[in-house]
C-alpha cells in the first residue's frame, strides 16, 4: 500500500511517501481504509525524537494517530464493529510503528467510535485526539461545573477550540486566551476571547477578578505561571504542554485511546454540541507540508490529510486479509 514514513528522526525531510508495508489486522483490531488522518503537533514530535524516553520507533515508521475511514477487514474476536461501517479512531499505540497516514491501517477496537453522520470524513479526522484531550481534561482531570469560570489557553487552536465548546455545553463560562484575529472564532464557539502576551493576567483579571475555578494549559512555560497565579482559591490547573504544573499543585494529562469516551464525542457531534474547524486540507503524498505549517504553530482549527478513494481500486491488502480472517474464523470454529 502508499504511504508516508520516516526511517530516522529528523525534520519534514525525513519523510517519504511510497509502498510501505501492509498492516497485518489483530484478533481484537479491524482494518480501516484511511479516508482522512488529522495532522497534530504529537506527530512532528515523535519524528523529531522527542518522545524517544516513551515511546520505543520500529522503522520506517508510519507517522499519525488520527484517523477516519470505513471498515474493510475484521479481526476474528471483533463483534463491535461490521464491514462498511464509517469510524474515526484515536489509533495510539505504545510504540512507534503503524500511524495513520497510509492508504491503510489496523486499529484495535479499544481506540474506535463510529463515525458521526454530520461530519465530513475530513471534519471527523480532527475529532478524536483533540475530542478526547479535551473531554477528558475537562470531565475526568478537572471535572468542571455548571457556572464555573474556565481558562482555556489557544481557543482557536485544535484542542482549545474543543475545550470551548465541550466546557460550555457543560455550562461553563469560557475565558480563552487566541490572537486577535481568531477573536471573533472563540467568540462563535461561546468563548471570551483575550489577546496573548504583555498583559494577559491583567486582561483575564478584568473578566474575571475573583479568578478563575479551572485552567486548561496547552502552551506551558510562562503561560503556566500566568494560569496558576490566575487561579481562584481551590481552583484547578491541569496541564497538556507541561510537567512543571506539578509544581503549581496541577496535573499533568496525557490523553489515552478510549472508545467509550470517543463514542460519546461521537454523538456530541450528531447533536451539534461539537463542530470541527478544517483550516486545510493535503493529499497524503503532501503530508510533509501539511506537518510543516502544523509545525508553525498559527493553525485555527485542524490540518487535515486526504487519501484520493477515486482514484484507487481494491488491493491485495484488503482481500489477503478479508481471507485470513475467514479461515482464522473457521478454524477457531473447528
Amino acid at each position: 500500500m502508499k504511504g508516508i514514513s520516516y526511517s530516522r528522526y529528523g525534520g519534514p525531510e525525513v519523510l517519504a511517501y511510497g509502498e510501505v508495508r501492509d498492516p497485518k489486522v489483530g484478533v481484537d483490531a479491524v482494518l480501516v481504509k484511511v479516508r482522512a488522518a488529522a495532522v497534530n503537533p504529537v506527530d512532528w514530535h515523535c519524528r523529531e525524537g522527542h518522545l524517544d524516553r516513551i515511546l520505543d520507533p520500529v522503522f520506517p515508521v508510519v507517522p499519525g494517530w488520527d484517523v477516519s475511514g470505513v471498515v474493510v477487514g475484521l479481526g476474528v474476536s471483533v463483534t463491535e464493529f461490521a464491514v462498511g461501517d464509517e469510524v474515526i479512531g484515536y489509533v495510539r499505540e505504545d510504540f512507534l510503528s503503524r500511524g495513520t497516514f497510509a492508504e491503510y491501517v489496523a486499529a484495535p477496537v479499544r481506540t474506535l467510535a463510529r463515525k458521526p453522520r454530520n461530519l465530513s470524513f475530513e471534519e471527523a479526522a480532527g475529532l478524536p485526539l483533540v475530542g478526547l484531550t479535551a473531554y477528558q481534561v475537562l470531565v475526568k482531570a478537572l471535572r468542571i461545573k455548571r457556572g464555573e469560570t474556565v481558562l482555556v489557553h489557544a481557543a482557536a487552536g485544535g484542542v482549545g477550540s474543543i475545550a470551548v465548546q465541550l466546557a460550555r455545553h457543560f455550562g461553563a463560562r469560557v475565558i480563552g486566551t487566541a490572537s486577535p484575529a481568531n477573536h471573533d472564532f472563540v467568540r462563535a464557539l461561546g468563548g471570551e476571547p483575550v489577546a496573548y502576551g504583555e498583559g494577559l493576567a491583567e486582561r483575564v483579571r478584568g473578566l474575571a477578578p475573583e479568578g478563575v475555578d479551572a485552567a486548561f494549559d496547552t502552551i506551558g512555560g510562562e503561560t503556566l505561571t500566568v494560569s496558576a497565579n490566575l487561579l481562584a482559591p481551590e481552583g484547578r490547573l491541569v496541564s497538556i504542554a507541561d510537567g512543571e504544573v506539578v509544581g503549581y499543585g496541577g496535573r499533568y494529562y496525557w490523553v489515552r485511546p478510549d472508545a467509550e469516551d470517543l463514542r460519546r464525542l461521537s454523538e456530541l457531534a450528531e447533536q451539534g454540541v461539537v463542530s470541527v474547524h478544517v483550516s486545510e486540507t493535503f493529499p497524503l503524498e503532501r503530508a510533509a507540508e501539511a506537518q510543516t505549517l502544523n509545525q508553525e504553530g498559527r493553525t485555527r482549527g485542524k490540518i487535515v490529510v486526504t487519501v484520493d478513494w477515486e482514484t484507487e481500486t481494491e488491493t491485495e491488502t484488503e482481500t489477503e486479509v478479508e481471507a485470513e480472517a475467514e479461515e482464522e474464523t473457521e478454524a477457531e470454529a473447528v
